[in-house]
């Protein structure tokens, strides 16, 4: 079992340390309001194997710990717990592994990799799919890059929280991956909400209808978790609308940065804008369907 740390306890960190305390690591986890650290302990100290501790800044959960995890907003808060004042690099260990499970950018990547590896660290890009549920569920899969070794000796922890962890290159292309997978997301729901859409106002039994249609080539994950609640009215199942616009706005920027066109990503990107103007930032992003139902 490793010594390990946790920075930033949310919606997915907080479940994804707990993972790690039950797999009998000793865990130290750090998070900007302090209430929040101290209830993780009080929620997995019964659950825990190994040794549980609070730490009050991102150094101090990271200076014992052979890997650091990390999951927090965005570049901005990645660069805080990495090189800010009280950031983790300081305080690791030579040959300590940093994983960050943020969602941000290749280029936010690729600089804590070079800042980690002149500080004889190494530093893996590790963004999740898989919502809420998959982090509570230990079931996420995790996108890599950075180095292999590092990776190999990281990847075994993750497993904890993860149904798939998996390395696709050199820094940054665990970032790369995540937009490709939030690009696929975009598209997919708003075909399910044009269709369902469809399929109501013609006055069909839209759930008789889903029912036919997942077992041909029109099933997606999408049609099998969240069509009977897009029906339903119902949007409060995870990832929320505000996050998925940021993640939308990192896969532009970066499509704009490469000269690529993504036209219904550039769409669908806007659509969940006017969810946001409806009242639905919190919304998950099934919600699509509400710039046609209300």
């Amino acid at each position: 079992m490793a010594n390990v740390a946790f920075i930033g306890l949310g919606v997915m960190g907080f479940p994804m340390a707990g993972h790690l305390a039950r797999a009998g690591h000793n865990v130290t986890v750090y998070n900007r309001t302090a209430d929040k650290a101290e209830k993780w302990l009080e929620t997995y100290a019964d659950d825990a194997e190994g040794e549980l501790f609070t730490a009050p800044t991102p150094a101090g959960a990271a200076a014992d710990a052979d890997i650091v995890f990390a999951c927090v907003g965005a570049d901005k808060d990645v660069a805080q717990v990495c090189v800010g004042p009280d950031g983790a690099f300081a305080a690791m260990t030579e040959g300590a592994i940093f994983v960050d499970h943020t969602t941000a950018s290749a280029d936010c990547a690729r600089t804590m990799a070079v800042a980690a590896t002149k500080a004889g660290l190494t530093f893996i890009d590790a963004p999740v799919s898989g919502g809420e549920a998959g982090a509570v569920n230990g079931a996420l899969t995790v996108m890599c890059g950075g180095d292999k070794a590092a990776f190999e000796r990281a990847e075994p922890v993750m497993q904890a929280f993860a149904k798939s962890v998996k390395l696709l290159g050199d820094a940054g292309a665990g970032q790369l991956t995540k937009m490709v997978n939030q690009i696929c997301i975009a598209g997919v729901v708003q075909g399910l909400s044009e269709a369902l859409h469809f399929a109501m106002e013609a006055g069909l039994d839209a759930k008789a209808v889903v029912d036919v249609i997942s077992k041909g080539a029109a099933q997606s994950w999408q049609m099998e978790n969240r069509a009977s609640t897009m029906i339903d009215g119902k949007f409060d199942f995870g990832f929320a609308v505000d996050w998925m616009r940021k993640d939308l706005g990192i896969v532009l920027s970066e499509a704009s940065s490469m000269g690529v066109s993504l036209p219904v990503t550039a769409l669908v990107d806007q659509f969940y804008c006017d969810v946001q103007k409806m009242g639905g930032k919190r919304n998950d992003t099934s919600s699509l369907i509400r710039r046609f139902r209300g």
